[in-house]
């Protein structure tokens, strides 16, 4: 960083010099979660080839470059059958239906939440959740007491939280306001502690599960009181005019930049993105349907070609975000992509058969060893998948979170190796 006149910050690439001073130990990981609400074909993005040698499928194609630095699953899901399939998107990052959830130590606590745990208090922000739009589906980020964290969904609302100099005024009523929140919350928390001893088991646990919602609020004020007083980083770079108003094939790629301007600048060190939902306006494409309609295909061939410019936009929006956070160089001689794990995915494993099952999975960065098409079926028929919770086992200890089970799953995933 470079410091100007009134504390502004400048944020730079890391430089050869940084590198003395800074040990591969201090360069945290990251993580970002991207979701699709309606998967991809199968039969366009699954290889059918495993290993090594795999070929590239359409859908992958445009990461042919990137080939070594992301790795393909196939036999992964979360084992739910929710009703018409998009019942279950909302448990991408969770392996958990929030209905079935109330008797979990964490709820359906979602992987980035889990992440933000770690390492949120050393950064403005815990973790950002991101979104296209206001559909509900979108919402695939879940705290340890079962609540879907609403995601901001307006890209200068997002420039703005993370670049914009507050206004010293603004400063002033933002702590106050901090501070009487804070003193609501006590009060509040003395009559629920009272309220506890009164009340039977049942209403206990719902209680319990309240207090957790208090405590992570407490720490998020607490948090946010801290980091008032420290300036925003300065970037070189800035939104096109009514950036808002923009289609939304148009806004896709400034959610990626912000992203990796987030993470370039340790604004916060996990972020998810929900994408592609129903009401998408998909202007420009030649496509005669909505992206809804053209993913409930009935395998008809001229839907399928049409869902493809769509589905192809996003895995060529990927790599491109991919290829900008290679680019990044840091100071223990990786790039920001080597210390980000990428998980691009959905809670949807076919939209036209509203199935969960076999999620489209793909990881990428991370330290993981990568460039295999690695599939975990249990049988030749390739109708018995395994936990997808036990990639998110793999992820969160290779983040550094000591666990051996997430959600349903008890053990981590096999197989994917990080280099000794």
């Amino acid at each position: 960083m470079l410091r100007g006149a009134g504390g502004a910050l400048l944020a730079l690439p890391y430089l050869e010099a940084m590198a003395a001073s800074t040990t591969a130990e201090e360069v945290p990981l990251r993580m970002a979660c991207i979701g699709l609400n309606f998967g991809l074909v199968p039969q366009l993005f699954f290889p059918t080839k495993t290993g090594r040698d795999y070929e590239l499928t359409d859908r992958l194609e445009p990461l042919q470059k990137l080939r070594n630095d992301f790795t393909v699953f196939s036999g992964l899901d979360h084992g739910v059958n929710a009703q018409g399939g998009h019942g279950g998107v909302h448990a991408y990052l969770s392996g958990v239906l929030s209905k079935n959830s109330a008797g979990m130590p964490e709820a359906n606590i979602s992987i980035d939440q889990k992440a933000a745990q770690l390492v949120g208090a050393h950064t403005r922000y815990p973790s950002l959740q991101l979104a296209s739009g206001n559909d509900p589906n979108n919402m695939i980020s879940w705290s340890a007491s079962g609540v879907a964290i609403p995601p901001v969904s307006h890209v200068e609302t997002i420039y703005n939280l993370l670049f914009q100099k507050m206004d010293p005024k603004l400063r002033d009523r933002t702590q106050a306001e901090l501070a009487a929140r804070t003193s609501i919350l006590d009060l509040v928390k003395t009559d629920a502690e009272y309220l506890r001893r009164k009340v039977g088991a049942r209403d206990r646990r719902k209680l319990d599960r309240y207090f957790g919602s208090v405590r992570a609020v407490e720490k998020r004020l607490v948090q946010s009181s801290q980091w008032l007083d420290k300036p925003k980083p300065v970037v070189d770079y800035h939104l096109p005019a009514a950036a808002n108003t923009f289609d939304f094939v148009d806004r896709v790629p400034l959610y990626y930049d912000l992203i990796s301007l987030a993470l370039q600048t340790d604004s916060t060190r996990v972020i998810t993105l929900g994408l592609a939902d129903i009401g998408a306006n998909y202007g420009g494409f030649q496509v005669s349907r909505g992206y809804h309609q053209l993913t409930h295909h009935g395998k008809v061939p001229e839907y399928i070609t049409e869902l493809s410019i769509i589905e192809q936009f996003h895995m060529n929006q990927l790599a491109r975000f991919l290829s900008q956070l290679k680019a990044v160089e840091e100071p223990n001689g990786k790039t920001l992509l080597d210390n980000c794990m990428v998980l691009f995915g959905s809670g949807m494993g076919n939209a036209s058969s509203h199935s969960n099952k076999n999620l489209p999975l793909l990881l990428a960065g991370g330290g993981f060893r990568h460039g295999e098409h690695k599939s975990y079926f249990k049988d030749g028929a390739k109708k018995v998948a395994s936990p997808a919770g036990n990639l998110f086992v793999s992820m969160l200890q290779r983040f550094g979170v000591e666990t051996d089970r997430f959600g349903t799953a008890i053990s981590s995933l096999t197989g994917l190796e990080v280099p000794g």
